[in-house]
């Protein structure tokens, strides 16, 4: 039996460690940080988790028009949305997920960007 990624990283407890080594990650970034001034990080974490946790393979799932509602208020632009991406990818890999698993998660987030990212 193939392991998903979720599996593989851990599951929930690893996902939620890998998130919010993002999110201090994220923070600190020039271009996404002030998206997250004005939000409940421990709030934001436990969505998030889920969230990754779903492009993991895990049990969450999240529909198109859900990630299109909760990122629509953000006016989220395309350079913005580059460098979570980024961040991510670095974060991934700096908790020991191989290159193939981190470019499997990244192209499922890539893959979301007409829901994430503003016109």
């Amino acid at each position: 039996m193939v392991q998903s990624i979720f599996e593989r990283v851990g599951g929930f407890a690893a996902v939620r460690k890998i998130v919010m080594d993002f999110y201090d990650r994220v923070l600190d970034s020039e271009k996404a940080g002030d998206f997250f001034e004005d939000i409940e990080l421990p709030n934001l974490i436990d969505h998030q988790a889920k969230f990754i946790a779903s492009l993991l393979g895990g049990p969450a799932s999240f529909s198109d028009e859900h990630l299109r509602v909760v990122h629509a208020r953000l006016k989220i632009d395309a350079a913005s949305f580059d460098e979570m991406k980024d961040i991510l990818a670095e974060t991934l890999a700096d908790h020991g997920l191989p290159p193939t698993d981190v470019t499997a998660v990244i192209d499922s987030i890539e893959e979301r960007r007409a829901m994430i990212v503003s016109t």
